[in-house]
């Protein structure tokens, strides 16, 4: 029987549809006769990758099916879930937000340090770890393009967050403070990095129970 909803994971900056939590996630839904979506958000690459294509991947895979999303998001991919849900209300059901990157682009002089996004702004790129832990060159557009996105997305369905507490990179004070303010998202606290590949089978049991998988 078809499930009602689709199911996506989107993953998060510097990843890819192969992310060890995406693939980890289809392969236990393909277990209970279900499909979780990977797209790869790196459009039209990772060295060209900004918000707006990446929404577009989004779109594209949405036109596919009439049946609303339960999206599962990490990092980057949290946040464009959030994003695209508050855009599209009607098509997006429940939310998992993994350590969800929110204000990123307001956040980013801290990751790299003032000087380094100084010259980022100048040169036009600035080289980062990319989706197989090589150095490339991430173009400037990326960060005018973020600016040009709410950096906290408002979105009106049932959301759970699932957040390291020693996240450096995200720090959960983020995630305390949108959930504080908001009665329908729920905040689960972990004892993990961001990655949370030490929390995967958590995040399992918690997935299956918000999104009803039996």
């Amino acid at each position: 029987m078809e499930s009602a909803f689709r199911y996506a994971y989107l993953h998060g900056f510097a990843s890819s549809s192969k992310a060890r939590k995406g693939q980890y996630l289809a392969a236990r839904f393909a277990e209970m006769g279900l499909t979780l979506e990977l797209p790869d958000l790196n459009r039209p690459s990772f060295e060209k990758l900004t918000f707006t294509k990446s929404l577009e991947v989004i779109d594209e895979l949405d036109a596919e099916d009439e049946r609303p999303w339960r999206f599962i998001g990490s990092s980057m991919g949290g946040y464009l879930a959030a994003r695209w849900a508050s855009v599209n209300p009607d098509r997006v059901d429940r939310l998992v937000l993994l350590c969800p990157g929110f204000a990123l682009a307001q956040r980013w002089p801290q990751l790299v340090g003032p000087r380094r996004m100084e010259r980022w702004e100048r040169e036009g790129e600035l080289r980062l770890p990319g989706p197989q832990g090589e150095m490339a060159p991430v173009h400037w557009g990326f960060i005018e393009d973020a600016r040009n996105h709410p950096p906290v997305p408002e979105v009106s369905c049932e959301t759970i967050i699932i957040h390291g507490r020693r996240d450096p990179t995200v720090p959960i004070e983020s995630s305390r403070d949108y959930a504080a303010r908001r009665n329908h998202v729920e905040l689960y606290e972990v004892d993990d990095m961001h990655s949370l590949i030490d929390s995967v089978e958590y995040i399992e049991k918690r997935i299956f129970e918000f999104f009803e998988i039996r």
